[in-house]
C-alpha cells in the first residue's frame, strides 16, 4: 500500500482553543483545497469506496465498528457494495460541506462536533477518526496528479486535523452527557411505594 500516513493528530482540544489567534488553515490553504475539491467532486463516490477499502485493508480493525461490513473477508466485495458505497458518499457529503465551510469556522465547529456526537452514538471511537483522513489523501493524490503538491497535501492534514479534533470533542461531550444521564438516574430515590 505504502500510503496510510498516520498521526493526523487526535489529541483532544475545546472549540474555543481553536478558534482565536490559531486559525486552522491559511487563506491560500483555504483556496487551495476549495480548488482541488472542485476536481475531486468529480469522482465522489470513486474516491468514498476506494477511502474506505483502502481504511478497511490497512487498519482492518476499524471494520469492527460497521455493522454491515464486519465478517466481509473480500476487499473485492467491498468494492462493488452498495452500503459501502452508500456510507463513502455520505463521508464525502461531510467533507463536501466541510469544505464549503471554510469561511465560516463556527459552522464548520458546529458540525464536526455534531458528527463527532453522533459517531459516540454509532459506538465509533475517535482512534479511527485520523485513519479516515489519511486514506482520504491517498485516494485523492491520484485523481489530482500533477495538482497534487507537498502543500496541498499539509493543507489536507491540516483540515482533517482540525476536524477530527472537534469530532473528537464532540464524542468526549457525549459519552460525558451520557454518564453522567446514567449517574443522576442512579441517585434518584426509589419511587416505588415503600409504605407497610
Amino acid at each position: 500500500m505504502g500510503c496510510a500516513i498516520s498521526g493526523l493528530g487526535l489529541a483532544p482540544r475545546q472549540v474555543t482553543e481553536t478558534r482565536g489567534e490559531e486559525e486552522p488553515l491559511t487563506e491560500e490553504q483555504i483556496s487551495m483545497i476549495k480548488e482541488s475539491w472542485k476536481v475531486i467532486q468529480e469522482d465522489i463516490a470513486k474516491v468514498g469506496i476506494i477511502m474506505f477499502v483502502r481504511l478497511f485493508e490497512t487498519h482492518p480493525e476499524c471494520k469492527d465498528v460497521f455493522f454491515l461490513f464486519r465478517a466481509v473477508e473480500d476487499l473485492e466485495r467491498l468494492r462493488t457494495s452498495k452500503e459501502l458505497r452508500a456510507h463513502g458518499l455520505r463521508v464525502m457529503s461531510f467533507i463536501e460541506k466541510s469544505v464549503a465551510r471554510l469561511d465560516q469556522l463556527e459552522r464548520l465547529d458546529m458540525l464536526a462536533v455534531e458528527l463527532g456526537k453522533s459517531h459516540y452514538r454509532y459506538n465509533a471511537p475517535p482512534k479511527y477518526y485520523g485513519y479516515v483522513g489519511a486514506e482520504f489523501i491517498c485516494a485523492v493524490r491520484p485523481i489530482l496528479k500533477d495538482k497534487w503538491t507537498p502543500e496541498l497535501e499539509k493543507a489536507w492534514k491540516m483540515l482533517f486535523q482540525y476536524i477530527t479534533r472537534l469530532m473528537r470533542q464532540g464524542y468526549l461531550e457525549e459519552e460525558r452527557a451520557k454518564r453522567n444521564m446514567l449517574v443522576s438516574t442512579k441517585e434518584r430515590p426509589d419511587k416505588r411505594n415503600t409504605a407497610l
